[in-house]
């Protein structure tokens, strides 16, 4: 069992920044952030390997960054020019590569964007 601990969710004005942390206390994992806004399905936001490669959803391309430090086991999600649309509670995520339905969340942490 993979837990994630998850932090640096907050309020903050739209144009502004947050970043989101996360640390698992395993490794090896696809790491990944998820968001789910009030009344609508839960969506990928970002994940990457372990080896660096990274994919984003549409929508927050050119705006936020995924990284992570293999060393610390932590990923973390660098959101810039924040929108009132993505406000949601984002869930980090650990995927395991190579096993099906070998998939971990963390709690999930609060975003909101206000206008």
């Amino acid at each position: 069992q993979v837990q994630l601990v998850e932090s640096g969710g907050g309020l903050v004005q739209a144009g502004g920044s947050l970043r989101l942390s996360c640390k698992a206390s395993g490794s090896g994992y696809v790491m990944g952030w998820h968001r789910q806004a009030p009344g609508k399905q839960r969506e990928l936001v970002a994940h990457i390997t372990t080896g660096g490669i990274t994919n984003y959803a549409d929508s927050v391309k050119g705006r936020f960054t995924i990284s992570r430090d293999n060393a610390k086991n932590t990923v973390n999600l660098q959101m810039s020019y924040l929108k009132p649309e993505d406000t949601a509670v984002y869930y980090c995520n650990a995927r395991n590569p190579y096993l099906a339905g070998k998939e971990y969340w963390g709690q999930g942490t609060q975003v909101t964007v206000s206008s």
